[in-house]
């Protein structure tokens, strides 16, 4: 029993940092999807129009952008333990201002603190990746990075649903964000107790000035390729709730269902992914990834039922098919020595472009929702062409049958 649980944790990448790792990410995200996936109908019911919902997720997208570069400079700065017990505090902030002051103008306030999380905190979160797994190993820590994060995806807004359906639409999103809170104080409670500080010299931080040469050639493919698929899915983002509960008559408890069936479908995928890209290549898994999030939006357009929508939401889940798988490409085409920086300079780049998508999402929407949703298909078909043309193909330099580590001696 004791050498097959070694040979699970050497398949899996698993050691203590990663397992710290894993833990913070279900507190933190917990907290945050209970009540992020419901504000759009939050900003709605307190007043806000389309116009807002937009705004929201222009803002979300700029901010995103904002904040991962700072977020890869702290990281290097500061070690990703003390990086993320601070970006932690600052999304504990934005709950507070949401908590305490219940009006639509506040919840754009509190995002500002709070909305951007995951992207401020990747770079962290990648360079301790980088650092304590093996290069051979990276897309399989990715992976189980991407894989515990869609446990709270699926779960939180099933209890979120459930806040609304108990309390309404104000009072449950608004109870939704005190859990939060207290799940973001216990994430600090224990990446500081279990999450070791790093040991020896880290990377000078990258500056400004420097940040663009850190784009090669093959990331800036990958790159242009990864910006128009963001156009695909930013467009209806926000509209999608809106979509599935105003204008089809899904509950928000209907809703948090699909947000499971989705995040069931990514994790059922992850694993067997990441294994064969280590193994065979990663572009093949990029790429597929990429055609799913197109086909997305389209799914939308014929989508009228809970039935019909469930069999979207599982197309939404399988465009997370090679997510980990790109994000280890990054990581493959980015230099040794400043793994978090150029992670956040490929997202500083990447969502400052793509967040003017998303601020323009509201006005396709107002025009139709059809013309939102066909909208983001056009821009998703083109990337993936680029991508099929111009992407790059990069196998890990050492490969070895990580199956083979798993089941002992194999033929």
């Amino acid at each position: 029993m004791k050498d097959t649980l070694g040979r699970l944790k050497t398949f899996l990448g698993l050691n203590t940092a990663i397992g710290a790792m894993l833990v913070m990410v279900v507190f933190i995200g917990l907290g945050e999807k209970m009540a992020e996936r419901f504000l759009p109908l939050y900003l709605l019911a307190l007043g806000g129009s389309t116009i807002s919902v937009g705004f929201l997720n222009g803002m979300d997208n700029l901010l995103s952008a904002l904040y991962s570069f700072p977020g890869g400079y702290l990281s290097d700065r500061l070690g990703y333990k003390k990086a993320l017990v601070l970006f932690t505090l600052v999304a504990m902030f934005g709950y507070s201002i949401v908590i305490f002051v219940p009006t639509w103008q506040a919840v754009l306030v509190g995002a500002v603190f709070f909305i951007s999380w995951t992207a401020v905190s990747l770079p962290a979160v990648m360079s301790m990746v980088s650092k304590v797994v093996g290069k051979e190993k990276r897309v399989m820590g990715v992976t189980l990075h991407s894989f515990v994060r869609r446990i709270p995806m699926a779960l939180g807004p099933l209890v979120g649903g459930l806040a609304i359906a108990r309390w309404g639409r104000i009072a449950g999103v608004r109870v939704a964000f005190i859990v939060a809170l207290a799940l973001g104080a216990a994430a600090i409670a224990f990446v500081w107790f279990f999450v070791e500080d790093e040991r020896g010299a880290r990377s000078e931080p990258v500056r400004i000035r420097g940040m663009l040469k850190l784009i090669s050639p093959d990331l800036l493919n990958l790159l242009v390729s990864d910006i128009l698929i963001r156009f695909a899915e930013q467009i209806p983002y926000a509209f999608v709730v809106v979509w599935a509960v105003n204008n089809n008559g899904v509950t928000p408890f209907q809703f948090g269902i699909l947000t499971t069936i989705e995040m069931v479908t990514a994790m059922l995928v992850y694993v067997p992914v990441a294994y064969l890209a280590d193994k065979y290549g990663k572009k093949r898994f990029v790429l597929m990834t990429f055609v799913f999030f197109t086909l997305f939006p389209l799914a939308l357009v014929f989508s009228r039922t809970f039935l019909t929508l469930s069999l979207a939401f599982v197309l939404r889940g399988l465009k997370e098919f090679g997510e980990p798988t790109r994000k280890a490409l990054i990581m493959d085409l980015a230099p040794e020595d400043a793994k978090a920086g150029t992670f956040g300079t490929y997202y500083l780049i990447r969502d400052v472009i793509v967040s003017l998508a998303a601020f323009s999402s509201a006005f396709l929407w107002n025009i139709s929702p059809q013309t939102n949703f066909l909208t983001a298909f056009g821009f998703g078909l083109l990337g993936t062409i680029l991508f099929a043309v111009f992407g790059r193909d990069l196998r890990t330099a050492v490969a070895p049958d990580a199956l083979r580590q798993f089941g002992g001696r194999g033929r």
